[in-house]
């Protein structure tokens, strides 16, 4: 018996509205749901359908802890594209204004608003 894949990634965010966003309107993930916070007034957490059943969520967080690049944790969050599609990416992105800061033969890297890392990759097919 073992785990058979992603159920979802959930992401802390001090600026839920600015990472929905960054998911939605830069990548192009779209919303499954919103959940509320306990005053009803405000979102709690978006999730995001990253295909395949699995989603990703962004939850609200209170406080915003500054992140390391050696912290111990969730190290980035990688999106699958296809090879094809690397350039028009590349392209989008700086459309955006969501600079690039490295790219290997598999991953382009790119950061959040709130500096997470996000990876969109085409591994295993090489440039």
């Amino acid at each position: 018996m073992h785990p058979s894949g992603i159920h979802h990634v959930a992401v802390k965010v001090s600026d839920l509205a600015r990472a929905e966003a960054f998911y939605v309107g830069v990548l192009g993930l779209a919303v499954l749901r919103r959940w509320p916070s306990s005053d009803g007034l405000t979102a709690r957490s978006v999730w995001l359908d990253l295909g395949g059943g699995a989603f990703l969520a962004l939850e609200r967080s209170e406080s915003g802890p500054e992140k390391s690049e050696n912290a111990s944790g969730i190290h980035l969050v990688a999106l699958h594209i296809g090879r094809e599609q690397r350039q028009a990416w590349i392209a989008k992105l700086a459309e955006a204004g969501c600079p690039i800061y490295s790219q290997t033969d598999f991953t382009v890297y790119l950061r959040d608003p709130e500096g997470n890392r996000v990876g969109l990759s085409h591994w295993p097919d090489r440039v």
